[in-house]
């Protein structure tokens, strides 16, 4: 019986440290021309993740709630406004 191996597709770095993504794995992963990759390196081993900006921005925001960096809820516009100009007021003294 003859065993078929199938290895893994393999990618060249190139000048400026580009590396094109062979069509069997982008379509496996679904990435298509813009889309935002995660990188990540554990030892030597490079990993690429496709993500959104949505998942960076959620990701920062769960980080401030679960500090408790939260403000509000207000009563008005007005104290809304009054909390965002305190706030603009401290990272300038901070600064």
């Amino acid at each position: 019986m003859v065993q078929e191996i199938r290895s893994a597709p393999l990618v060249t770095v190139k000048t400026k440290y580009q590396v094109t993504l062979p069509t069997s794995i982008r379509r496996k992963a679904d990435v298509s021309v813009g889309d935002i990759l995660e990188a990540k390196v554990e030892g030597k081993k490079i990993t690429l993740t496709p993500k959104s900006l949505i998942d960076r921005e959620l990701s920062l925001a769960l980080e401030d709630v679960k500090a408790g960096r939260l403000s509000g809820p207000f009563d008005s516009v007005g104290d809304l406004m009054r909390s965002l100009k305190r706030g603009v007021k401290e990272r300038k003294r901070m600064k």
